[in-house]
């Protein structure tokens, strides 16, 4: 099973999408810590769905981002620790419903696979912001400051889980149907386009 799943191309692919999380969290600073985050590299957070190795790879990916963090202790730990539960839950998410390859059936995918990315983060997060760092920026209360906290990761994690991470699942589930190389895994190998029938008919003019 180890031996499958440390190939060549997996760690290429996990190394590509550590970095990128990495660019592009560092591209925002420093709004990319605190309680509003611009981190458009939550988009990557779908990327589970398709490949395993995209856990660990976010994972790492959390933890290099995090270095120039102003609560570093706490985002060195709890922050990736976050990421690491919400990709395993996305991954199990794209296993349990890999033979949904539907219009349908991505878009549950992508739905169910976003869903644990976002909510994860908007509750833990303004947790350890809030209460661990003391951090009363977004409010004069701390139950004001958490719920304020709370909305605004919510926005912002479903804008790059869904505004941007939607798009991209498309992109990479189109590559590989396509039979595009870095996109599966052994041989160069077409994905069965999905299966008319599934489809919901529409209505004739």
């Amino acid at each position: 099973m180890f031996r499958n799943f440390f190939t060549t191309k997996r760690i290429c692919r996990a190394g590509v999408i550590a970095a990128l999380y990495v660019a592009l969290t560092y591209a925002f600073m420093p709004f990319a810590y605190g309680w509003f985050q611009i981190r458009p590299s939550e988009a990557l957070t779908i990327l589970p769905l398709f490949f395993p190795e995209a856990i660990p790879a976010l994972y790492i990916g959390c933890i290099l981002a995090n270095l120039t963090s102003p609560m570093l202790a706490f985002d060195l730990t709890i922050g990736p620790a976050v990421t690491l539960v919400a990709a395993v839950c996305t991954w199990l998410v794209g296993h349990l419903l890999r033979s949904y390859r539907s219009k349908l059936g991505m878009a549950v995918k992508i739905a169910l696979g976003g869903f644990f990315p976002v909510i994860l983060n908007a509750f833990i997060i303004p947790v350890v912001i809030v209460f661990l760092s003391g951090d009363m920026s977004a409010g004069p209360t701390p139950l004001i400051a958490y719920w304020t906290s709370f909305g605004t990761m919510l926005a912002t994690q479903a804008t790059w889980a869904f505004g941007l991470g939607a798009p991209l699942a498309l992109f990479v589930e189109r590559m590989r149907r396509k039979g595009v190389s870095a996109f599966l895994d052994g041989k160069r190998k077409q994905l069965p386009a999905p299966d008319p029938s599934d489809e919901t008919p529409q209505p004739q003019a």
